[in-house]
Formats: C-alpha cells, sequence, structure tokens
C-alpha cells in the first residue's frame, strides 16, 4: 500500500470513480473547476492505493484555524472505494491524515458526516472520534 497526494487534474479523474461515491452529483467538469479552486485555499487530496495499484481510499483535507477548534486538520472528504469497504483502508489512510496534520502542528482532526451515513459514524466512534456538535446549513 501507499498513499500519494493528488495534484494534477490527470490524477484527479484517476480517482473520480471512487470520489464520486461519495459526492455522487459530482461532474468531472465540477470536480476539475473545483479543485484547482480548493487547492489555492490549502485542499489537499491523498490517495491509498493497495497492492494492484488500484485506488481504494481518497481523503480530502485542510488545516484550518478558528477559534473553537483552534489549528486543525479539517477533512472534508474520506471515502473507501464500495468494493474495499471494511478491508482497514479507511483506518490506513485516516492513520496517515492523523499524523499529517501532528506534522502540521495541528491540535485536533474535525470532520462532518451526513445522518444517514451510520456506518461511517460507527467507524469514526471506533476510530476514537467523539460527536461534539451539528452542522448546519443554508443555501443562498
Amino acid at each position: 500500500m501507499n498513499i500519494r497526494e493528488i495534484i494534477t487534474e490527470e490524477q484527479l479523474y484517476e480517482v473520480l470513480p471512487v470520489l464520486q461515491q461519495l459526492r455522487t452529483a459530482l461532474s468531472k467538469e465540477k470536480a476539475s473547476s473545483l479543485f484547482r479552486k480548493m487547492k489555492e485555499e490549502n485542499y489537499k487530496l491523498f490517495s491509498l492505493y493497495d497492492e494492484e495499484d488500484e485506488v481504494v481510499s481518497l481523503a480530502g483535507v485542510a488545516v484550518c484555524t478558528n477559534f473553537y477548534n483552534e489549528k486543525h486538520v479539517f477533512v472534508y472528504d474520506l471515502v473507501t472505494a464500495e468494493a474495499h469497504r471494511s478491508k482497514g483502508y479507511g483506518k490506513v489512510l485516516l492513520s496517515y491524515i492523523e499524523k499529517w496534520g501532528i506534522e502540521k502542528g495541528c491540535e485536533s482532526i474535525v470532520l462532518t458526516s451526513a445522518f444517514p451515513r451510520v456506518n461511517a459514524h460507527r467507524f469514526y466512534e471506533r476510530e476514537g472520534y467523539d460527536k461534539v456538535s451539528y452542522s448546519f446549513c443554508k443555501e443562498l
């Protein structure tokens, strides 16, 4: 297994089918446009590859600072390919992100997860994450 940072749009297109398992309405064109903007805002996309060099898991993150979490890693996207779930890949990638966050001087990792994603919630709790708040969203 190895982990690589996705830097180019060509690399993004290679991992896009896995990302679309989480972001189901995301088109190739929209992904490309957003990826360019997000990289300017320090977004990083990491991909975990298995022994056959197949993409099995992705994590999209950024280092952020605010009054309540101070300096932290925010996980925007974390997904394991459906065919590879429950094989430990998500745990491997999340552990990598935790170490990466420590290297960046972060104090915590923060993420949100939609209510229906009960299996994801169990995964995060097994990995030592606490439910601390609700997230709210309003379309503008």
